[in-house]
């Protein structure tokens, strides 16, 4: 079964002709297929519109948040009731084009677990859009290692036993390749059209650069540390000790050759405090070593992923 996860917020315009287009183009595959159209608390009559189209065809789904939270946790809500096999989310402003969804499957069919869309010919503002994108893209692709041009395009194609697992958080839905291909998963990325827009306007500015960039951040110590902690709290205070004594070395130093007084300088008090807080970034490392131990263990969760099992059970 092929699941379209579509997450909506006051697109009460688009609705239905995103559910008719969308609709010639799964049943022209003749495969099983559903539509689940996700409204992220909505308030200009996109939940009526969403439930009349639902009571017209059984193949929609509906979903309806109590509020807006935002479009990673509306994406990850249609993620989490999809049934099928293969998930395409996809954008409900009509800027995605769904007839590219078959030469997404087609992808899938070469081998790949997730085929990502990239917006090749962007119909967006440059300035505003464009612009930010790019940088965006460079940005994380140079610090991920997964090089996609359009990691914001919301047309994607995942298999299901890729991203079950995957939590998303913030604005971290453009990060699912990213996630696929730490579980080994073989990420590629191919041109779509891309529409302008033809009702209401984006919800979005040049503020979202700036979340991306930290959630980048977190992405980054996920990927490095996430098993091991220590490493970057313990690392942070060994250096902070360190540079401690050699603060107070200094101030000896100062004292002992040029009969500078501890109490004329700030030296003194710096070490002390780079001291204190070396010894409590350690600390802070061996609390967070526990809390994933106790994470990893109370959740029954391994610190790998299995590909495939030949003759075997599964692990005790």
């Amino acid at each position: 079964m092929i699941s379209v996860t579509v997450p909506v917020f006051n697109e009460v315009e688009s609705i239905v002709p995103l559910y008719e287009s969308v609709a010639i183009v799964l049943k022209s595959l003749g495969t099983p297929w559903e539509m689940i159209l996700v409204n992220d608390g909505s308030s200009d009559g996109t939940a009526a519109v969403l439930d009349k189209v639902a009571a017209a065809d059984t193949n929609v789904k509906v979903i309806h948040l109590r509020r807006n939270f935002g479009q990673t946790a509306a994406m990850m809500a249609g993620i989490d009731f999809a049934r099928g096999d293969i998930i395409i989310p996809m954008d409900g402003d009509l800027q995605n084009d769904p007839m590219d969804i078959p030469r997404l499957l087609a992808k899938l069919d070469e081998g790949y677990d997730v085929v990502s869309g990239w917006r090749s010919a962007r119909k967006d503002a440059t300035l505003t859009r464009n612009l930010p994108s790019w940088l965006a893209n460079r940005l994380i692709s140079g610090i991920s290692g997964v090089h996609l041009h359009d990691y914001g395009c919301s047309l994607k194609a995942y298999r299901k036993n890729v991203i079950k697992d995957v939590k998303l958080y913030g604005e971290m839905h453009r990060f699912i390749p990213i996630y696929a291909r730490w579980m080994g998963a073989k990420v590629v990325e191919i041109p779509v059209r891309h529409r302008a827009r033809q009702f209401g306007a984006s919800k979005y500015g040049l503020e979202r650069v700036f979340k991306v960039i930290l959630d980048l951040a977190v992405i980054k110590f996920l990927d490095r540390y996430l098993v091991k902690p220590i490493y970057v709290f313990g690392g942070a205070g060994l250096i902070m000790l360190i540079t401690a004594f050699a603060t107070l070395a200094v101030a000896l130093g100062l004292r002992v050759f040029e009969g500078i007084s501890l109490i004329q300088t700030p030296l003194p008090l710096l070490a002390v405090m780079l001291f204190l807080m070396g010894c409590i970034s350690i600390l802070m490392g061996l609390l967070a070593e526990m809390l994933m131990r106790t994470y990893f263990e109370s959740q029954g969760r391994h610190s790998y992923r299995v590909r495939d099992r030949i003759n075997t059970g599964p692990p005790r």
